[in-house]
């Protein structure tokens, strides 16, 4: 039998009386994180019953919307190269980093 080990990231929200986020905070012990700030999350994940994907989009009510743009812009690379790597399908990745070549163009932000 392998050995196992299991790793935890965790997220802590903190809302307001109408339940925006206010503060987020998350730890990965695995990857030396602790109570670090953040403001803005986005999670997806695969529920292979239902094939589909399910997402917790949260921000804080003070992330400044130019740095969301960014936030989205970064985010959009980071899935190509993920998409990449897990399909290694070269010809659509090319086509989703010319689509963030574009988005980063027309928002300003490269």
């Amino acid at each position: 039998m392998a050995n196992t080990h299991t790793s935890k990231i965790d997220f802590t929200i903190e809302l307001d009386e109408n339940k925006v986020p206010e503060k987020i905070n998350w730890s990965a012990a695995d990857g030396g994180v602790k109570n670090a700030e953040a403001k803005s999350i986005m999670l997806s994940v695969w529920d292979p019953q239902a094939k589909e994907a399910l997402r917790i989009d949260l921000w804080t009510k003070d992330m400044p919307v130019e740095e969301m743009k960014v936030f989205f812009y970064q985010t959009l690379v980071a899935m190509a190269d993920t998409f990449h790597r897990a399909t290694n399908d070269d010809k659509m990745a090319a086509t989703m980093r010319d689509f963030t070549d574009y988005f980063a163009e027309k928002l300003a932000i490269k």
